[in-house]
């Protein structure tokens, strides 16, 4: 993995959402490129189309979208030989423990809350690299699988 530039990839129907993440991103010091989907169906298109030097370093997929949910991509993600060592990081409004911890069993990589707060969502970006970079976006144990910043 490229650990000086990376290649990130945000999965996620609200647009609002995504330029919150995008501006977020920006002001932070992680030297990355930003590509977005908008929905499931989309998000596994263009993981199954693009070329090994423009593949995601880390997806990071929020549950609730359209045609096809994060749930239904995490589990077609790791089901997929080349697709299931991709990092992913769910990102979502929601924090019900049953599906955390199903995410968790599932194979995800961390679990974010999406912050509201613009400078708590700089903060939680750049954890979420520097942490899952520093494990070699291996899952941690499940106490450390939830990041806050």
């Amino acid at each position: 993995m490229n650990t000086e530039r990376y290649n990130l990839l945000l999965a996620d129907d609200d647009d609002d959402d995504c330029l919150f993440f995008k501006e977020a991103l920006d002001e932070t010091s992680i030297n990355a490129a930003l590509s977005i989907v908008h929905d499931g169906v989309q998000l596994m298109d263009f993981l199954k189309t693009n070329t090994p030097n423009n593949f995601p370093d880390v997806l990071f997929l929020d549950l609730n979208m359209p045609r096809k949910n994060g749930l239904e991509c995490l589990a077609e993600i790791k089901a997929d030989e080349k697709l299931k060592k991709l990092p992913v990081i769910i990102f979502s409004t929601s924090l019900d423990s049953e599906i955390v911890n199903n995410l968790y069993k599932n194979g995800a990589s961390y679990y974010i809350r999406k912050p509201g707060d613009f400078s708590k969502l700089k903060k939680v970006i750049e954890i979420a690299l520097t942490t899952a970079s520093e494990n070699n976006f291996r899952q941690p144990e499940r106490a450390h699988f939830i990041l806050q910043p």
